[in-house]
Protein backbone atom coordinates (compact mmCIF):
# COMPACT_ATOMS: atom_id res chain seq x y z
CA UNK A 1 0.00 0.00 0.00
CA UNK A 2 1.41 3.15 -0.95
CA UNK A 3 2.06 6.02 2.03
CA UNK A 4 -0.21 9.22 1.13
CA UNK A 5 2.11 12.26 1.83
CA UNK A 6 -0.70 14.54 1.02
CA UNK A 7 -4.52 15.37 0.14
CA UNK A 8 -5.50 18.55 -1.50
CA UNK A 9 -9.62 18.94 -1.10
CA UNK A 10 -11.39 21.24 -3.87
CA UNK A 11 -15.29 21.24 -3.25
CA UNK A 12 -17.71 22.85 -5.95
CA UNK A 13 -21.37 22.70 -6.63
CA UNK A 14 -23.64 21.57 -9.66
CA UNK A 15 -26.66 21.15 -10.44
CA UNK A 16 -28.01 21.27 -7.19
CA UNK A 17 -24.84 18.75 -6.41
CA UNK A 18 -22.34 18.89 -3.75
CA UNK A 19 -18.84 17.73 -6.03
CA UNK A 20 -15.55 17.30 -4.23
CA UNK A 21 -12.21 16.63 -5.53
CA UNK A 22 -9.52 14.80 -3.74
CA UNK A 23 -5.67 14.81 -4.94
CA UNK A 24 -3.57 13.43 -3.13
CA UNK A 25 0.31 12.26 -3.81
CA UNK A 26 2.87 10.03 -2.90
CA UNK A 27 6.52 9.40 -4.04
CA UNK A 28 5.81 7.67 -6.66
CA UNK A 29 2.81 8.59 -7.67
CA UNK A 30 -0.28 11.27 -7.63
CA UNK A 31 -4.11 10.61 -7.96
CA UNK A 32 -7.02 12.20 -8.51
CA UNK A 33 -10.35 10.94 -6.99
CA UNK A 34 -14.04 12.97 -8.08
CA UNK A 35 -16.69 12.78 -5.45
CA UNK A 36 -20.70 13.42 -5.60
CA UNK A 37 -22.37 14.32 -2.99
CA UNK A 38 -19.78 11.67 -0.96
CA UNK A 39 -19.88 8.85 -3.74
CA UNK A 40 -17.12 8.10 -5.47
CA UNK A 41 -17.46 8.86 -9.39
CA UNK A 42 -13.72 8.57 -10.84
CA UNK A 43 -10.28 8.02 -10.18
CA UNK A 44 -7.28 8.59 -12.11
CA UNK A 45 -3.66 7.78 -10.87
CA UNK A 46 -0.75 8.59 -12.85
CA UNK A 47 2.97 7.84 -11.85
CA UNK A 48 5.74 10.66 -11.37
CA UNK A 49 6.95 10.07 -14.85
CA UNK A 50 9.18 13.36 -15.40
CA UNK A 51 5.88 15.76 -15.93
CA UNK A 52 2.86 16.80 -13.62
CA UNK A 53 -0.15 16.01 -16.33
CA UNK A 54 -3.60 17.53 -16.00
CA UNK A 55 -5.74 15.35 -14.73
CA UNK A 56 -9.54 15.85 -16.16
CA UNK A 57 -12.57 13.48 -15.22
CA UNK A 58 -15.34 13.51 -17.46
CA UNK A 59 -18.84 12.48 -16.26
CA UNK A 60 -22.47 12.70 -16.77
CA UNK A 61 -24.81 14.55 -14.72
CA UNK A 62 -28.28 14.16 -13.32
CA UNK A 63 -30.68 14.17 -16.21
CA UNK A 64 -31.55 17.97 -16.49
CA UNK A 65 -35.16 18.99 -17.59
CA UNK A 66 -36.18 17.45 -21.05
CA UNK A 67 -33.51 14.79 -20.75
CA UNK A 68 -30.93 16.93 -22.32
CA UNK A 69 -27.47 16.37 -20.36
CA UNK A 70 -24.27 17.81 -20.96
CA UNK A 71 -20.42 16.33 -20.37
CA UNK A 72 -18.67 18.20 -17.47
CA UNK A 73 -15.67 18.30 -17.43
CA UNK A 74 -13.53 18.89 -13.96
CA UNK A 75 -9.99 19.25 -15.29
CA UNK A 76 -7.59 19.09 -11.86
CA UNK A 77 -3.58 20.82 -12.17
CA UNK A 78 -0.79 22.77 -10.36
CA UNK A 79 -1.24 26.27 -10.57
CA UNK A 80 2.08 26.36 -8.64
CA UNK A 81 4.82 24.23 -7.18
CA UNK A 82 2.98 23.96 -4.09
CA UNK A 83 -0.59 23.87 -4.30
CA UNK A 84 -3.85 22.46 -6.52
CA UNK A 85 -6.82 24.16 -8.46
CA UNK A 86 -9.40 23.04 -10.12
CA UNK A 87 -11.89 24.11 -13.37
CA UNK A 88 -14.79 22.93 -13.93
CA UNK A 89 -16.73 23.26 -17.71
CA UNK A 90 -19.85 22.13 -19.29
CA UNK A 91 -19.48 22.07 -22.76
CA UNK A 92 -17.41 25.19 -23.83
CA UNK A 93 -18.37 27.06 -21.11
CA UNK A 94 -16.34 27.47 -18.06
CA UNK A 95 -18.37 27.27 -14.89
CA UNK A 96 -15.94 27.26 -12.18
CA UNK A 97 -12.52 28.06 -10.81
CA UNK A 98 -11.34 27.02 -7.97
CA UNK A 99 -9.18 29.38 -7.67
CA UNK A 100 -9.94 32.41 -10.52
CA UNK A 101 -7.13 33.87 -12.51
CA UNK A 102 -4.45 30.83 -11.79
CA UNK A 103 -3.50 28.95 -14.27
CA UNK A 104 -3.57 25.09 -13.51
CA UNK A 105 -1.24 24.75 -16.69
CA UNK A 106 1.34 26.25 -14.67
CA UNK A 107 3.77 22.97 -13.87
CA UNK A 108 3.31 21.36 -16.74
CA UNK A 109 4.79 24.32 -19.01
CA UNK A 110 7.38 25.22 -16.59
CA UNK A 111 8.63 21.31 -16.85
CA UNK A 112 8.55 21.64 -20.84
CA UNK A 113 10.55 25.10 -20.34
CA UNK A 114 13.08 23.59 -18.68
CA UNK A 115 12.73 20.60 -21.14
CA UNK A 116 12.29 18.11 -18.19
CA UNK A 117 8.56 16.74 -19.50
CA UNK A 118 9.30 15.26 -22.29
CA UNK A 119 7.30 12.02 -23.39
CA UNK A 120 9.81 10.84 -26.79
CA UNK A 121 11.16 7.11 -27.05
CA UNK A 122 14.69 9.21 -25.57
CA UNK A 123 12.71 10.67 -22.74
CA UNK A 124 11.22 7.46 -21.81
CA UNK A 125 14.60 5.65 -22.05
CA UNK A 126 16.10 8.57 -19.75
CA UNK A 127 13.31 8.01 -17.13
CA UNK A 128 13.82 4.24 -16.99
CA UNK A 129 17.83 4.57 -16.63
CA UNK A 130 16.89 7.28 -13.96
CA UNK A 131 14.81 4.82 -12.00
CA UNK A 132 17.26 1.98 -12.51
CA UNK A 133 20.41 4.08 -11.05
CA UNK A 134 17.77 5.18 -8.20
CA UNK A 135 17.52 1.62 -7.61
CA UNK A 136 21.14 0.62 -7.51
CA UNK A 137 21.74 3.43 -5.67
CA UNK A 138 18.91 3.42 -2.80
CA UNK A 139 21.24 0.98 -0.63
CA UNK A 140 23.83 2.95 -0.58
CA UNK A 141 21.87 6.43 0.24
CA UNK A 142 19.51 4.85 3.26
CA UNK A 143 22.85 3.26 4.42
CA UNK A 144 24.65 6.51 5.12
CA UNK A 145 21.50 8.38 6.10
CA UNK A 146 20.87 5.09 8.79
CA UNK A 147 24.56 5.79 9.97
CA UNK A 148 23.70 9.76 10.33
CA UNK A 149 20.82 8.80 12.31
CA UNK A 150 22.99 6.20 14.46
CA UNK A 151 25.02 9.06 15.24
CA UNK A 152 22.52 11.79 15.85
CA UNK A 153 20.17 9.31 18.22
CA UNK A 154 23.81 8.35 20.15
CA UNK A 155 25.07 11.71 20.83
CA UNK A 156 21.35 12.49 22.27
CA UNK A 157 21.04 9.66 24.62
CA UNK A 158 24.66 9.80 25.63
CA UNK A 159 25.23 13.27 25.62
CA UNK A 160 29.00 12.07 24.44
CA UNK A 161 29.95 12.86 21.26
CA UNK A 162 33.02 10.45 21.29
CA UNK A 163 30.94 7.93 21.68
CA UNK A 164 28.29 8.71 18.72
CA UNK A 165 31.85 9.30 16.92
CA UNK A 166 33.16 5.75 17.21
CA UNK A 167 29.53 4.41 16.82
CA UNK A 168 29.43 5.51 13.57
CA UNK A 169 33.26 4.47 12.71
CA UNK A 170 31.82 1.23 14.07
CA UNK A 171 28.98 0.84 11.32
CA UNK A 172 30.97 2.09 8.50
CA UNK A 173 33.30 -0.44 8.90
CA UNK A 174 30.79 -3.15 9.42
CA UNK A 175 29.18 -1.95 5.91
CA UNK A 176 32.66 -2.22 4.46
CA UNK A 177 33.23 -6.19 5.39
CA UNK A 178 28.99 -6.81 4.65
CA UNK A 179 29.91 -5.57 1.21
CA UNK A 180 32.30 -8.00 0.80
CA UNK A 181 29.15 -10.34 1.14
CA UNK A 182 26.19 -9.07 -0.59
CA UNK A 183 25.95 -7.93 -4.14
CA UNK A 184 24.05 -4.38 -3.69
CA UNK A 185 26.11 -1.55 -3.43
CA UNK A 186 26.14 0.15 -0.20
CA UNK A 187 28.93 2.42 -0.52
CA UNK A 188 27.91 4.29 -3.40
CA UNK A 189 30.82 3.21 -5.89
CA UNK A 190 33.49 4.52 -4.02
CA UNK A 191 34.70 1.17 -1.95
CA UNK A 192 38.41 2.38 -1.63
CA UNK A 193 37.82 6.22 -1.55
CA UNK A 194 35.37 5.77 0.81
CA UNK A 195 37.44 2.67 2.98
CA UNK A 196 40.15 5.46 3.15
CA UNK A 197 38.23 8.13 4.54
CA UNK A 198 36.59 5.86 7.04
CA UNK A 199 40.05 4.79 8.02
CA UNK A 200 41.05 8.38 8.38
CA UNK A 201 38.02 8.84 10.45
CA UNK A 202 38.79 6.27 12.74
CA UNK A 203 42.62 7.50 13.33
CA UNK A 204 40.72 11.11 14.08
CA UNK A 205 38.28 9.80 16.43
CA UNK A 206 40.77 7.61 18.03
CA UNK A 207 43.90 10.38 18.09
CA UNK A 208 41.67 12.99 19.14
CA UNK A 209 39.19 12.22 21.93
CA UNK A 210 38.14 15.91 22.96
CA UNK A 211 34.21 16.44 21.74
CA UNK A 212 35.26 19.68 20.56
CA UNK A 213 37.57 18.23 17.97
CA UNK A 214 34.36 15.50 16.73
CA UNK A 215 32.51 18.38 15.66
CA UNK A 216 35.89 19.84 13.93
CA UNK A 217 36.12 16.44 12.59
CA UNK A 218 34.17 17.51 9.55
CA UNK A 219 36.22 20.26 8.67
CA UNK A 220 39.13 18.26 8.64
CA UNK A 221 37.48 15.38 6.64
CA UNK A 222 36.37 17.93 4.56
CA UNK A 223 38.89 20.16 3.53
CA UNK A 224 40.78 16.26 3.00
CA UNK A 225 38.48 14.85 0.67
CA UNK A 226 38.46 18.42 -1.39
CA UNK A 227 42.12 18.29 -1.54
CA UNK A 228 41.80 14.51 -2.99
CA UNK A 229 39.39 16.28 -5.33
CA UNK A 230 41.18 18.91 -6.13
CA UNK A 231 44.51 16.96 -7.11
CA UNK A 232 42.34 14.63 -9.13
CA UNK A 233 40.98 17.73 -11.24
CA UNK A 234 43.51 19.60 -11.63
CA UNK A 235 45.83 16.55 -12.86
CA UNK A 236 43.99 13.90 -13.55
CA UNK A 237 41.03 16.17 -15.23
CA UNK A 238 38.47 14.68 -12.97
CA UNK A 239 39.19 11.04 -14.67
CA UNK A 240 39.05 9.10 -11.28
CA UNK A 241 35.73 10.77 -9.40
CA UNK A 242 34.35 12.42 -12.80
CA UNK A 243 33.67 8.49 -14.38
CA UNK A 244 32.57 7.37 -11.60
CA UNK A 245 30.03 9.77 -10.58
CA UNK A 246 29.07 10.08 -14.17
CA UNK A 247 27.25 6.36 -13.33
CA UNK A 248 25.39 8.07 -10.86
CA UNK A 249 24.01 11.11 -12.23
CA UNK A 250 21.20 11.52 -14.87
CA UNK A 251 22.99 13.21 -17.26
CA UNK A 252 26.51 13.76 -18.95
CA UNK A 253 28.71 15.73 -16.77
CA UNK A 254 32.31 17.18 -17.38
CA UNK A 255 34.44 15.53 -15.53
CA UNK A 256 37.29 18.23 -14.60
CA UNK A 257 34.55 20.83 -13.98
CA UNK A 258 32.22 18.83 -11.50
CA UNK A 259 35.45 17.44 -9.61
CA UNK A 260 36.10 20.79 -9.31
CA UNK A 261 33.27 22.15 -8.27
CA UNK A 262 33.05 18.81 -5.86
CA UNK A 263 36.40 20.12 -3.77
CA UNK A 264 34.77 23.85 -4.03
CA UNK A 265 31.68 22.44 -2.70
CA UNK A 266 33.66 20.26 0.15
CA UNK A 267 35.72 23.51 1.25
CA UNK A 268 32.27 25.31 1.47
CA UNK A 269 30.49 22.24 3.80
CA UNK A 270 34.77 22.31 5.64
CA UNK A 271 33.93 26.45 6.48
CA UNK A 272 30.36 26.18 7.39
CA UNK A 273 31.11 23.40 9.80
CA UNK A 274 33.84 25.34 11.51
CA UNK A 275 31.79 28.42 11.65
CA UNK A 276 28.43 26.48 13.27
CA UNK A 277 31.05 24.24 15.35
CA UNK A 278 32.90 27.61 16.50
CA UNK A 279 30.38 30.07 17.14
CA UNK A 280 27.32 27.75 18.28
CA UNK A 281 26.52 25.57 21.28
CA UNK A 282 27.51 21.71 21.08
CA UNK A 283 23.18 21.26 20.73
CA UNK A 284 22.95 23.73 18.01
CA UNK A 285 25.91 22.02 16.39
CA UNK A 286 24.07 18.65 16.08
CA UNK A 287 20.99 19.69 15.00
CA UNK A 288 22.94 21.46 11.74
CA UNK A 289 25.32 18.23 11.52
CA UNK A 290 22.11 15.84 11.61
CA UNK A 291 19.17 18.25 9.85
CA UNK A 292 20.76 21.15 7.64
CA UNK A 293 23.95 20.29 6.55
CA UNK A 294 22.99 17.26 4.15
CA UNK A 295 20.23 19.35 2.73
CA UNK A 296 22.86 21.99 2.11
CA UNK A 297 24.79 20.08 0.45
CA UNK A 298 22.14 18.37 -1.84
CA UNK A 299 20.88 21.27 -3.34
CA UNK A 300 25.03 22.65 -4.01
CA UNK A 301 25.59 19.06 -5.51
CA UNK A 302 22.66 18.99 -8.04
CA UNK A 303 23.27 22.33 -8.94
CA UNK A 304 26.88 21.33 -9.61
CA UNK A 305 25.46 18.59 -11.99
CA UNK A 306 23.44 20.79 -13.89
CA UNK A 307 25.93 23.30 -14.59
CA UNK A 308 28.50 20.50 -15.15
CA UNK A 309 25.84 18.75 -17.41
CA UNK A 310 25.61 22.15 -19.63
CA UNK A 311 29.23 22.43 -19.78
CA UNK A 312 29.54 18.50 -21.40
CA UNK A 313 29.72 17.96 -25.00
CA UNK A 314 30.27 14.83 -27.28
CA UNK A 315 33.90 13.93 -26.89
CA UNK A 316 33.98 16.36 -24.17
CA UNK A 317 35.25 15.64 -20.67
Amino acid sequence: MTMCLWTYKRPFQYDGNDYEVKYSFSLKTYTSQLFCNGTLVEKCTHSFDGDFKVVVHKFQPISQPNNLTKEVVVSVGYFSWLSVGIEVSVGSDLIYESHPGKDIHFATKKLENLGVSDNTIEGNEKRKLQSEKWRKNKPSIFADIGIGAAFFIVAKVTGDLRTAAFTGVFLGIALVIIQRFVKVDLLGGFAIFGTMMLLVSAIFSIAFQSEFLVQLKGTFMGLLSASVLLVDGAFNKGGYFGTRFARYVNAPIQHRYFVLGLALIGSCMAGMNFSVATQLTEEQWLTYDTFVETPVYLVMFFILVWRAGKKAGPGVY
